[in-house]
């Protein structure tokens, strides 16, 4: 699908890579950008990136009423980006259940949920996409990480799932596995990182070029190493704290 003149909903729009999507977007031409967040107030400086053209939307992708809600305001959207994430940490035999839960709540229920309410609206456009931004922790895990990996995981499997159904209806997925980013999130972990401006490049880059999977920025190179030997990069991702 073509940025220029399409309508965009990106979640988790207030910091990180979701700041970068609606610069991006903006960049390319994007006619309007719905910029969602919990906190609308935390949406001022990005709509300030293009008052025009950019949206603050209040949105809580646990929220069934939130999703609604967006789904009837946003009615125009042809892209949908589900950014939105959050990261716990704590081991497998020690990450509280609250973790747990709150993670798969976001970055798996999240996700799925907020494809459901947007497919119709994306068909009824006359189709377009929706980006899921995933990880490599999707299929190799940080020990510490143990929550997020597997909420990853599960809404890796579910957004094949979505792609399968979606195809028929004009709604391409496209699946985005980045490595780490310089962003909050990881905020204190040490590691290499990938600049956000250099992952939504890559991921804006495939949308338009109509690929299923993206692995933006350093991510092609741990991807094509984990193709060609698997058990080794996964002692590797185990090797890290």
């Amino acid at each position: 699908m073509h940025i220029a003149n399409s309508t965009v909903l990106v979640t988790g729009a207030n910091r990180g890579t979701g700041r970068v999507f609606v610069r991006q977007l903006a960049d390319r031409g994007a006619r309007r950008i719905y910029a969602a967040a919990r906190d609308t107030a935390s949406l001022d400086p990005i709509v300030a990136f293009d008052p025009g053209r950019v949206v603050p939307l209040r949105l809580d992708v646990t929220n069934p009423d939130d999703i609604m809600e967006a789904a009837r305001t946003a009615g125009d959207v042809t892209l949908l980006v589900n950014n939105a994430g959050v990261l716990s940490f704590g081991g497998a035999l020690d990450v509280g259940h609250d973790a747990l839960d709150r993670d798969m709540a976001v970055n798996f229920r999240g996700l799925n949920d907020m494809t459901r309410a947007f497919a119709p609206v994306i068909e009824g456009n006359g189709g377009g996409a929706v980006a899921n931004m995933l990880t490599l922790l999707s299929f190799v895990s940080v020990p510490g990480f143990s929550a997020y990996n597997a909420s990853k995981a599960a809404a890796w499997s579910m957004a094949m799932s979505l792609r399968a159904y979606l195809a028929p209806k004009g709604v391409a997925v496209v699946n985005a596995f980045p490595a780490g980013i310089d962003t909050d999130m990881l905020a204190g972990v040490d590691g290499p990182k990938d600049r956000p401006e250099d992952v939504v490049r890559d991921v804006l880059d495939a949308i338009e070029a109509g690929e299923e999977d993206v692995y933006p920025a350093s991510a092609a190179d741990l991807h094509s190493a984990w193709r060609e030997d698997q058990k080794s990069v996964e002692r590797m991702f185990a090797a890290m704290t």
